[in-house]
């Protein structure tokens, strides 16, 4: 799916790495966490999933993102 929709994936690793800003906070990367599909890159990709939605244009229709 992220590998898809660059914007999305941006967003998701501002989220991620806005969130978890050390090592302290999570002990992957982002790029990692991708990999691995962690429990903390999914919740930043269900963020960036949100903030899409709130950030669009009213009466935009949004694409499903492709699985």
């Amino acid at each position: 799916m992220m590998q898809h929709d660059h914007r999305l994936r941006a967003a998701a690793r501002a989220i991620y790495d806005a969130c978890y800003p050390s090592e302290e906070w999570a002990l992957l990367s982002f790029d990692e966490a991708e990999r691995y599909r962690t429990v903390l890159y999914r919740q930043a990709v269900d963020g960036a999933l949100a903030a899409r939605g709130a950030l669009a244009p009213a009466g935009e229709q949004l694409a499903l993102p492709v699985a």
